[in-house]
């Protein structure tokens, strides 16, 4: 237990111990970080780095935070969704690992953006982002402290389309590593986690069966493709809505049925909104739903859904369950909202399973070591992982996991090198 609590603002910290319990649940499943953790605690890599990183606040990231330290990084952490905390986790990194955190699940908006100024406040070296806020608030309001930062880590698609956009203006004041961008994220994280999670998140709050229904997911990147999968997989008839025409044609070989969103709204029964923008689901798709659709979100904002939109047509609202609003239309449907439109895999469930926050938390270690390592020679753009990085998580994962690979032979390395021999 750390002697003084530091600064925080956490639920209750009594919460500690059943937080420690969980966070020492989730390392087991997350060896990967624990070899780095381990290594980072004998090389130091991070020694004299203040870092703030605004992520989820689970007991996946209380174990890269406590990695972070390890390495002898200055680490404080906010959540980045008022839905995601988890208070446990959040009072265990403060009385029992000595991490600053300021979190607490179903915070309202002020709260959460004056957490993210005390993250901001301890003036980052490197910035931690899941949805680019804190990257946000500094090119916003604290540009003066821009010159201090060597670098930062992008966790999540939408961070990274912001962070492009503002690299594609010529704003960017640092350097970004898009860890989403890494084969050992986007692949595993988005795919196998989101789309076990979000299933997991919508069934805990509804507690509906899958079979037999029909499914729309808007969006069909490497976070629908996985939950598409996944309620396939539960037995529902699933419905790809894409304005992209290479996804849609890929979802349909993928045995898909692939409709615009006003024809999907007509048939679905469950909606989940999967693809990074706005008002994916609007006023003109609400009109079409029938009585008892059920609409949730899995991109990082709640902003897929319109629910301004949702509000203006309905006549009354409560409480159907823990996590499930209904709204009563005027001509008498009612269409019910998960967790306020939030990240429905954290918010009505636990996010991520450990396994493969494995994979993507070892790409924020690996990431932030690499940054300190290269911070001269980097330019203020958005990099990919570098591919050693990403191959060499892929190894210790598989070594993790007791499962061995071939190797090339010399023979067979030199003839993939080579141009002059043929067949």
């Amino acid at each position: 237990m750390a002697t003084t609590a530091p600064q925080h603002d956490v639920k209750d910290l009594s919460l500690a111990a059943e937080g420690v319990t969980r966070i020492e649940w989730a390392d087991r499943q997350m060896p990967v970080l624990a070899a780095i953790r381990e290594r980072f605690e004998g090389e130091q890599p991070l020694a004299g780095h203040r870092i703030s990183a605004c992520l989820h606040v689970t007991t996946e990231t209380a174990n890269l935070a406590r990695t972070l330290k390890a390495g002898g990084a200055d680490v404080v952490l906010c959540a980045s969704n008022p839905l995601s905390t988890q208070d446990d986790a959040a009072a265990a990194l403060v009385s029992e690992y000595g991490i600053p955190v300021f979190a607490i699940r179903g915070e309202d908006d002020d709260t959460y953006y004056s957490h993210i100024s005390a993250a901001v406040d301890h003036r980052p070296q490197i910035t931690m982002d899941d949805g680019a806020d804190v990257i946000g608030v500094l090119h916003k309001d604290r540009r003066d402290q821009l010159e201090e930062i060597i670098g930062g880590t992008e966790e999540t698609t939408t961070g990274v389309i912001r962070l492009r956009a503002l690299e594609a203006e010529g704003g960017l004041g640092f350097p970004i590593v898009a860890v989403n961008e890494a084969n050992t994220k986007h692949l595993f994280d988005n795919r196998y986690g989101t789309g076990q999670s979000t299933i997991d998140g919508i069934i805990r709050a509804t507690n509906v069966l899958l079979a037999g229904r029909k499914f729309v997911v808007s969006g069909y990147g490497w976070v629908g493709r996985g939950v598409a999968s996944r309620a396939r997989g539960m037995g529902a008839h699933v419905i790809i809505t894409e304005i992209d025409p290479l996804r849609a044609l890929e979802a349909l070989m993928d045995g898909f049925e692939v409709l615009p969103t006003e024809r999907a709204a007509e048939i679905g029964d469950i909606f989940c909104t999967a693809t990074g923008d706005k008002h994916v689901l609007s006023h003109a798709a609400f009109e079409r739903m029938k009585d008892g659709a059920i609409l949730s979100n899995t991109g990082h904002f709640n902003v897929e859904i319109d629910i301004p939109a949702l509000e203006e047509l309905s006549v009354s609202r409560r409480r159907a369950r823990e996590n499930v609003e209904e709204f009563e239309l005027g001509d008498g449907r009612r269409l019910y909202l998960i967790a306020d439109g939030r990240l429905v895999n954290l918010s009505a469930a636990e996010g991520h399973p450990a396994a493969v926050m494995d994979m993507s938390f070892a790409n924020q270690a690996l990431s932030a070591e690499y940054l300190v390592s290269n911070a001269s020679g980097l330019e203020r753009r958005v990099y990919t992982v570098p591919e050693e990085i990403d191959r060499e998580i892929a190894r210790l994962k598989l070594e993790t996991l007791g499962v061995e690979i071939d190797h090339l032979t010399e023979e067979q390395a030199r003839y993939l090198a080579s141009w002059d021999e043929g067949t």
